[in-house]
């Protein structure tokens, strides 16, 4: 367990796990008035939520499967990353491949929130790379 600062306009929901097992917590939209996204449409949608992630992690954001299956609502960066030294307030990029408009309400689950380790790769420049059976083989080389 990471410990996350969380800072709150009024109104705004703490994010929250539903399960003793969820790894993801749910971010609720934070909205004035309900938004429509029409189909085909990407709305970014505000959450009232910043957060302080420490160093070493990051703050992956997922899309919920509930709205995917039953309405077509996905995020189209995912997952998003938010980084440990972002501190602007968390908004989520909402697009509807569903085939009806969709209506977010203020204060409904629209994302869940994933903590990960992240490991910063160091690059060492070099003219060869070792050969392996795959070598540059990629986007379906090994059928279907």
């Amino acid at each position: 367990m990471i410990h996350v600062s969380i800072k709150l306009k009024t109104g705004a929901v703490i994010p929250g796990y539903q399960t003793r097992g969820s790894a993801g917590a749910d971010l609720c939209a934070f909205l004035e008035a309900p938004l429509t996204i029409q189909p085909g449409r990407t709305e970014l949608v505000p959450t009232g939520v910043f957060i302080e992630i420490p160093e070493g992690y990051e703050a992956q954001v997922r899309p919920r499967s509930g709205l995917a299956l039953k309405h077509g609502i996905t995020l189209p960066n995912t997952p998003g990353t938010i980084d440990s030294d972002y501190r602007g307030e968390i908004k989520i990029i909402m697009t509807n491949l569903g085939p009806a408009p969709f209506t977010v309400e203020n204060g409904m689950r629209i994302a869940q929130i994933v903590f990960a380790k992240v490991y910063r790769g160091e690059f060492l420049e070099t003219d060869r790379l070792n050969e392996t059976a795959r070598n540059e083989g990629g986007f379906g080389h090994s059928g279907i």
